[in-house]
């Protein structure tokens, strides 16, 4: 007998009065149909990382401050740490980032006081280098998450890079090991995932970059030498790669991306160790050339979503034929979305956010893996530098904590809606998700209606809803207001449950709102 699922719906509120779910029959009519048997593929833990860089302060003089009042031992503050705690978070990506472009990870390690100071190419100051490989594994265990370390493929060797997994992932009795073991740590890191570069196609920004062959050269043989460090080694972490992708996107410009990523996927997809291809875009950020930042909802909330659609669907199509092409079919290569942002200070950034995350789980046996820009982001500061939690923390949280085990193939129909450059968007953007453990189905929806509430029946396929649906909602009056302090109370979502019983019920969304609903199906 099948196990009872039960499903998720939350919406998300500010101080706005939501309509009555049962009785808000005006407006646009949808469906939405659910059927725990239509698998997409797992959801990779993964998804849920974060990226940091030390972008000017962002880490010294911020998440790292040994003065701080809620500086731990190891000098991070622990607001941060909390958070990352509180959210789930399983990886995090270091140290770049544009940063690690003309990086030397030999500078940041040994005594603090005798480390140089070296001018940062990247972001134009002075890096004392008092974050350092071991300080960024001290961190990264604090938190609770996995390392992913990011080389240097500008300015970097194939001997800084070999020396590096050595001092991380190497037994002691060579150099750079016994370095590690004399600096404080005996037992090796154990980091699995390794980044070959960072945004090497970026020539308009980088201060070293690469053609496609120079890169698929240099990372071929980067991830050859890093694995014969420790290959005869049957204890030792062996290295997973990323390959970088494309970082340099605009939408309608021909022949640019996706050449870059087919170089890097038909180049390196049969390198043994390299499993993944990066890719970065970042949303709301230089669209095209007629439309470049516009924050209109029909270009934030429909164009970027669609673009951003076909940024993973062509990149997965190109892995499936090189699949064919070097006949390696079994062997693990997915994307690894390792910089994602739409910044994290409004409402439609946080619908942004939704839209990203609902992105990932449709492709689920795509992506596998994904990095937030920037850790510190997650947490909203005042004037003075106090955190506190804003509706995008919470959007992320309600993902991170709830969606997770199997990827459900939902569907939705609604009325549809005319970007600036695509035609006939839906209204409603959905994802859900299925646990193994016990049967949750999380079923995850924007409303990019900035108008109407759309009544929607929601609709097992598969089995009888059974009980109340759980219901929050997260909305907000104005979608352009900054969040602030001093409306941080009022940030969190609000619950409350429906009937649902049989095969469907009915549930009217909020104007530009973000919805997750939880309901029992047997």
């Amino acid at each position: 007998m099948m196990q009872p699922a039960l499903a998720v719906l939350l919406l998300w509120s500010s101080p706005f009065a939501a309509p009555n779910p049962q009785s808000a029959d005006s407006g646009p009519d949808a469906r939405i149909k659910i059927d725990v048997l239509r698998e997409i593929g797992d959801v990779d833990p993964n998804l849920y990382g974060v990226f940091m860089e030390p972008i000017r302060s962002s880490m010294d003089g911020l998440l790292y401050d040994p003065d701080h009042r809620l500086a731990d031992d190891d000098g991070f503050r622990t607001d941060y740490i909390e958070a990352a705690h509180e959210l789930q978070l399983t990886n995090m990506r270091w140290p770049g980032g544009n940063y690690v472009a003309s990086y030397d990870w030999k500078d940041g390690i040994g005594p603090k006081e005798e480390r140089p100071v070296r001018r940062e190419l990247a972001w134009g100051v002075l890096d004392r280098n008092h974050v350092g490989t071991d300080e960024w594994i001290a961190l990264s265990r604090a938190m609770g998450v996995d390392n992913s370390i990011c080389i240097n493929a500008g300015t970097g060797t194939y001997d800084d890079a070999r020396y590096w997994i050595e001092y991380v992932n190497s037994p002691t009795g060579s150099y750079w090991a016994d370095r590690r073991a004399e600096y404080g740590h005996s037992e090796p890191f154990d980091v699995k995932y390794w980044h070959l570069g960072n945004e090497v196609d970026g020539e308009p920004w980088q201060a070293v970059y690469s053609t496609p062959e120079q890169y698929v050269h240099f990372a071929e043989n980067a991830a050859n030498i890093m694995r014969y460090v420790n290959r005869t080694c049957e204890t030792c972490t062996q290295p997973v790669f990323l390959a970088m992708g494309s970082s340099w996107v605009k939408q309608g410009v021909a022949g640019t991306w996706e050449d870059w990523n087919w170089a890097v996927i038909d180049g390196l997809i049969e390198q043994e160790g390299v499993e993944y291809i990066a890719i970065h875009r970042y949303w709301g950020r230089g669209f095209n050339d007629e439309v470049e930042d516009s924050r209109a909802p029909e270009v934030y909330l429909g164009d970027w979503a669609v673009h951003f659609e076909e940024y993973v669907s062509t990149t997965w199509h190109q892995i499936q034929v090189a699949r064919v092409k070097h006949d390696v079919g079994g062997k693990p290569f997915h994307i690894a979305f390792t910089e994602w942002s739409p910044g994290t200070w409004s409402h439609m950034s946080t619908l942004a956010g939704a839209l990203h995350f609902n992105l990932f789980l449709r492709h689920a046996d795509a992506v596998k893996r994904a990095n937030f820009t920037m850790f510190t982001s997650l947490l909203a500061r005042n004037e003075d530098g106090e955190t506190y939690r804003n509706p995008f923390f919470y959007m992320y949280k309600l993902f991170s904590t709830n969606a997770r085990g199997t990827s459900l193939d939902v569907w939705a129909e609604s009325d549809t809606f005319d970007g600036s450059v695509y035609k006939g968007i839906p209204y409603l953007d959905v994802s859900a998700t299925r646990s193994e453990d016990d049967g949750t189905v999380v079923l995850n929806v924007v409303n990019r209606n900035m108008n109407e509430v759309i009544a929607t029946d929601i609709i097992s396929d598969t089995g009888e809803f059974a009980g109340d649906a759980t219901v929050s909602v997260i909305q907000a009056d104005d979608v352009d207001a900054r969040y602030t302090w001093e409306q941080r109370e009022a940030y969190a979502p609000a619950t409350s449950t429906v009937p649902a019983e049989g095969r469907s019920f009915r549930y009217a969304f909020a104007p530009h709102s973000f919805t997750q609903i939880r309901v029992r199906v047997q």
